[in-house]
């Protein structure tokens, strides 16, 4: 309690014990007590009354009176509400302004800004980008059903994935088909999300640049480079010894640039498109060309295992698979010393999927590089990836061909120790295996020596 509400407590009580000495007084005088202490009574509680109105009319007051400045408790009360109340004022004042200055800076994003309800899917506000990016448009949409707003967008389904939905990175505007969007579902509370679309087009033009330049160049070169390869095998390094160094070198070289050029061509040609060949892939068949290829790559350097416990094929494109495992497994021969082993799994997985699995024991990749593992021409040693003849492109044409399969590529490694990369198909992608697959499978296994 502060000084003045005591002192206003001591007043109060003194002004009433003085109305009922003064009451008292009159009564004795009078001879009638009882009568004079209840008129002394009612004309306390009329005061009181008259004050509290007085407070709640200050305090109901579309503008505020400035409480007066007597030292009675109802003038302290009064006070006290109108600091409290000027107060809350001014901090309404200041939440208003802090509001009125984000919805004015989420207005100037150049970004489409859309606040969607979590549970009704329904538009709740969008920012003048979002009307140019989006098609969205005042007051119409406001309230309606984001998914049927955004036709033909598939935005429900991807609403479903709430916190955990991928951004789209490239998609159609529904407000003009010339302009790409990249659109981010942001959790904003637990009742509100935020949609922020932007505008990609450009970086798209470039991006598609790029391959073009790639592409066109890789291609110039594959002619020169056969012919230079050609001539390079005429030669015969028996005719001039001194030469044999220098002949072997070129040939070693001519035949990286050959294979870089034609791992480029691949990767422009699976950038390019948007979807593969859907084939019954074998997987039976497959894999022992795989482990055929392994221990051909390995020349005896290595343990090949291989197992097969899925017992189910899939379904997609035959030889872009058979070109991502076989990136998988020379990778792996590639970056594992002599005496290490290698082992090809196919196995189910808990959500009716499949995995294929390559797993080494060789170098192993730091946990710092492998956010970045999957990036063209990427290389975690560069002195080892030239030593053992690799491009740089190998996990950038698997991590492309699994994303045309909608799959996806998972890498677990300690230095050291060795790296396992692991193919994660979805259910839609698995189909039985029929007999004849076994059979083709047995008849190769039968004539292995």
């Amino acid at each position: 309690m502060t000084h003045d509400t005591r002192t206003a407590w001591r007043k109060t009580l003194a002004q009433l014990a003085l109305a009922m000495g003064a009451a008292l007084a009159l009564g004795f005088a009078m001879d009638r007590l009882w009568p004079a202490l209840a008129i002394a009574a009612v004309a306390i509680l009329l005061w009181h009354y008259w004050k509290l109105r007085q407070v709640l009319s200050r305090l109901t007051a579309r503008q505020r009176v400035a409480p007066p400045d007597g030292g009675g408790i109802w003038n302290v009360l009064d006070r006290l509400l109108y600091r409290s109340q000027d107060e809350l004022r001014g901090r309404n004042r200041r939440l208003v302004e802090m509001l009125r200055a984000y919805r004015a800076i989420a207005t100037a994003l150049p970004d489409g800004v859309v606040l969607v309800d979590r549970n009704s899917q329904r538009i709740q506000w969008f920012n003048e980008a979002a009307t140019a990016l989006l098609g969205l448009q005042h007051p119409r949409d406001h309230g309606a059903p984001l998914g049927e707003r955004l036709q033909p967008l598939p935005i429900a389904h991807w609403l479903s994935g709430g916190r955990y939905a991928e951004p789209l990175l490239d998609v159609a505007s529904p407000a003009r088909l010339e302009l790409r969007l990249s659109l981010r579902l942001i959790p904003y509370s637990e009742e509100l999300w935020l949609l922020v679309a932007r505008d990609v087009s450009k970086l798209m033009r470039l991006e598609q640049m790029r391959r073009d330049f790639v592409a066109n160049v890789s291609h110039e070169l594959r002619t020169p480079l056969t012919v230079v390869h050609g001539y390079l095998d005429m030669l015969d390094p028996a005719e001039q010894p001194e030469w044999a160094p220098m002949l072997t070198e070129m040939q070693r070289q001519s035949q990286r640039m050959t294979q870089l050029v034609e791992d480029l061509l691949t990767l422009s040609r699976l950038e390019a498109q948007d979807a593969l060949p859907e084939e019954h892939v074998a997987m039976a068949p497959l894999l022992t060309t795989l482990e055929r290829e392994a221990r051909a790559l390995s020349k005896q350097r290595h343990t090949v295992s291989i197992e097969d416990t899925a017992g189910v094929d899939l379904w997609g494109s035959v030889k872009e698979l058979h070109s991502a495992f076989s990136n998988l497994v020379s990778n792996a021969i590639r970056y594992t010393p002599a005496g290490g082993r290698i082992a090809i799994r196919f196995e189910r997985d808990a959500d009716d999927g499949a995995t294929l699995s390559v797993e080494d024991t060789g170098y192993g990749i730091p946990a710092s590089h492998l956010p970045r593992i999957t990036e063209r021409f990427y290389r975690v040693s560069t002195s080892r990836s030239r030593e053992s003849g690799g491009t740089g492109l190998g996990l950038s044409i698997v991590k492309h061909v699994l994303n045309l399969h909608q799959a996806r590529l998972d890498i677990d490694s300690e230095v050291g120790r060795g790296s396992r990369f692991s193919c994660h198909f979805g259910r839609e992608r698995v189909r039985s295996r029929t007999l004849d697959d076994f059979e083709a499978a047995h008849a190769v296994d039968s004539r292995r020596p």
